[in-house]
């Protein structure tokens, strides 16, 4: 059974912000989607100042004369993923006290995690007059979404990661790993790599790394590529690396024949990522001999001590804007968000943001492609984005490094996306 929710508003009850929750910590990508079309990166016109900060509202008062703004967020509050929708609602307030102006409403409803779920939920919230959607996560209910609003002018900032979601009048705001493989990618190639390997699951995030990492090494001017697929079920991967690493070739030459490469790329997280670390380190091949890169499923601080992954470099969100909103949220509700969490803050910062920068300009609301089309972009609690012409959210991603059992920063993330700086 649904469940329903008041509409929110900037000073609406802070009993909201109470609610006890329980709620995952790891990367939630399982079941948020990840179809199997090459992607092809959209374009976007170049930046001719800084992003535009998702941050404290400045003291300009937003015309008070009935110009209502009305932004519903599509959210899985029922069900098995209903603690995770109730994180990133309790998210999305915490940026509606952060931003919110007084003609500013959002108006939760629940998606579930079903095409139905997402339709039914779409359809609720143009009955109650949005001028824009957030969510949903599930890439089903995004489906559902598109399908209610096809015949409206609302735009919609889905969370899924389901890239061939992205069209017109959808924008992809999730965790993507195009930006991550082709940033970790070509600081790698900086710093004197040249040989590498991929060792990837055969699955749609597997399939999206894969096509990333094609583009990044043509891009890098890499050769010379070993590429490995493996299923995401295998019980054991060991004969699959023992293959991949050239082990048996190496000891019949009493290990003369040196690594196979300089680096591999493993797209993955969790014990998956520690089993494949191990193998590479039994094999003969550990992190003193060959790097380990990833992606943003290695932003991970249970990792970071596991010897076999030791020195491990991937692109992720830059971490101190993060760490200060998850430490903001465990003072506000007592428990850790999941990852994705920071989603719904930046996405409803963006819709407060906007809307009171053209209230402020002509008193009128402006959720338009050309208005969320910002080429400048927008710094959030996950660093600066911008969307491209395909609707896909371009990041700017910090390099990461695993060191003495914790995560550092080693390269910044960029500041701005004016070509040339940094």
């Amino acid at each position: 059974m649904h469940r329903k929710y008041t509409p929110l508003s900037k000073n609406a009850g802070s009993g909201f912000m109470v609610f006890a929750l329980m709620v995952c910590v790891s990367l939630f990508l399982q079941g948020c989607g990840g179809g199997r079309t090459p992607y092809k990166q959209g374009s976007v016109a170049p930046a001719q100042s800084d992003p535009n900060a998702l941050s404290a509202a400045d003291d300009v008062p937003v015309p008070a004369d009935g110009n209502q703004v009305r932004v519903a967020i599509l959210l899985p509050l029922s069900g098995k993923n209903a603690a995770m929708g109730e994180a990133l609602l309790k998210s999305a307030q915490m940026a509606l006290f952060d931003l919110g102006h007084e003609n500013f409403e959002l108006i939760p409803k629940d998606s579930g995690d079903t095409e139905q779920g997402g339709k039914m939920a779409a359809q609720q919230a143009l009955q109650d007059g949005a001028q824009l959607v957030l969510g949903p996560v599930f890439a089903d209910s995004v489906r559902g979404a598109q399908s209610a609003l096809a015949g409206s002018n609302v735009n919609m900032i889905a969370f899924s990661t389901d890239w061939t979601l992205a069209r017109d009048k959808t924008y992809l705001i999730g965790f993507l790993p195009f930006d991550q493989v082709s940033r970790v990618v070509k600081y790698a190639r900086t710093q004197g790599l040249t040989r590498f390997g991929v060792l990837s699951p055969d699955d749609s995030y597997g399939n999206a790394v894969v096509n990333a990492y094609g583009q990044a090494e043509r891009a890098a001017g890499i050769s010379g590529t070993r590429m490995e697929r493996f299923s995401p079920q295998a019980a054991d991967l060991s004969l699959l690396v023992r293959r991949f690493t050239d082990y048996d070739k190496r000891q019949s030459m009493n290990n003369t024949l040196g690594a196979p490469f300089d680096a591999v790329l493993i797209p993955a997280g969790g014990n998956l990522a520690r089993s494949i670390g191990r193998s590479l380190s039994s094999y003969g091949l550990p992190p003193s001999q060959v790097r380990r890169l990833g992606t943003g499923l290695m932003d991970d601080a249970q990792l970071a001590s596991d010897a076999s992954l030791a020195g491990a470099w991937f692109a992720a969100p830059p971490p101190k804007s993060r760490s200060d909103f998850e430490n903001r949220f465990r003072r506000y509700y007592g428990t850790t968000p999941p990852r994705i969490a920071s989603l719904a803050y930046d996405a409803t910062a963006l819709a407060a943001t906007l809307s009171r920068m053209s209230l402020q300009k002509n008193g009128t609301v402006d959720f338009t492609r050309s208005a969320l089309m910002n080429p400048n972009g927008f710094a959030g609690v996950d660093g600066i984005f911008r969307f491209r012409n395909d609707g896909v959210a371009e990041r700017g991603l910090s390099i990461l490094e695993y060191r003495n059992g914790r995560i550092v920063e080693i390269d910044p993330a960029p500041r701005t996306f004016q070509s040339g700086t940094h």
